[in-house]
């Protein structure tokens, strides 16, 4: 199947969209993206993704290259025209083409939108799927990790670690406790009560992340929002992380260390559960 990207304002194969090698985006990784979950031709969320990309385009003074209408037109006739069903759609915003090598924002700035699908199982994974191995390394990234930034290559080297080691994603840590995961949000759960740093400048706030947590609310679970150490993690009752390609995915062992005796926890698949419910109610009210 080929796929069709978008590269500002035109409908490329992805084998032959290009943009230029003066990009800003190439050159100094000056831009941000956002990844969001597709099901049923539907983005799922999309308000808090477009939400978090515009905190992300103010936080680095840039500006949407299109209006808001138009982005989500153009979205839609991504979806349309790859016949996407289930899977993610990527897009991000650079500063643009400069006229030269300079740090300085170009006097006239034209940012660049890209965007592309990929087509993959997201929804109804079975279990055998949900088995998730992480592995803990520091974290080496800037001090902005609120920022949806494209600049990931401290991500790219843990996550290159933890798949050398047979794992599906590592948690990075800082100070002796956990931050987040390579793309993902972390979550420990003990005595039946789930833990997670509070969002602030040192973690990505993510859209899963904020829709699992409203559903905790809704289900009267409780929620310790503060940091936890990796020997905590070590001996969690149980432990997952989330993200919009990969919803609630439990966890079965932290750095070789079995978590609930290597199966996926019962309230993490509930979780899990009424996430995806969310997420199909979600996407029904959009059509």
């Amino acid at each position: 199947m080929t796929t069709i990207a978008y590269v500002n304002g035109t409908y490329e194969k992805i084998e032959n969209a290009k943009v230029s090698i003066m990009d800003r985006g190439l050159l100094f990784a000056d831009g941000v993206y956002e990844v969001a979950g597709v099901y049923n031709g539907v983005i799922i969320d999309n308000e808090s993704h477009i939400l978090r990309l515009q905190r992300s385009l103010n936080e680095i003074k840039l500006i949407l290259p299109i209006k808001l209408d138009e982005l989500f037109l153009v979205q839609k006739k991504l979806i349309e025209i790859n016949k996407l069903k289930e899977g993610t759609l990527y897009f991000h915003v650079t500063r643009g083409i400069g006229q030269s090598r300079e740090f300085e924002f170009p006097e006239d700035q034209s940012p660049s939108l890209i965007m592309f699908v990929h087509h993959k199982q997201i929804m109804d994974l079975p279990l055998y799927r949900l088995k998730a191995k992480v592995m803990t390394l520091p974290d080496l990234r800037w001090k902005r990790r609120d920022i949806k930034s494209i600049a990931l290559l401290p991500q790219v080297l843990a996550k290159q670690v933890a798949h050398e080691n047979n794992c599906n994603e590592v948690w990075m840590y800082e100070d002796g406790f956990i931050t987040e995961g390579g793309s993902s949000n972390a979550f420990i759960i003990k005595n039946n009560k789930l833990i997670s740093r509070k969002n602030n400048e040192k973690i990505l706030s993510g859209t899963t992340r904020q829709a699992v947590l409203k559903l905790l609310e809704l289900e009267g679970l409780s929620f310790d929002e503060r940091p936890f150490t990796i020997e905590e993690a070590y001996n969690a009752d149980e432990a997952f992380y989330t993200s919009a390609s990969v919803f609630v995915m439990p966890v079965i062992s932290i750095d070789n260390k079995v978590i609930n005796n290597g199966m996926p926890g019962k309230l993490t698949l509930k979780l899990r559960n009424l996430y995806e419910n969310f997420a199909k109610s979600s996407i029904k009210k959009e059509k």
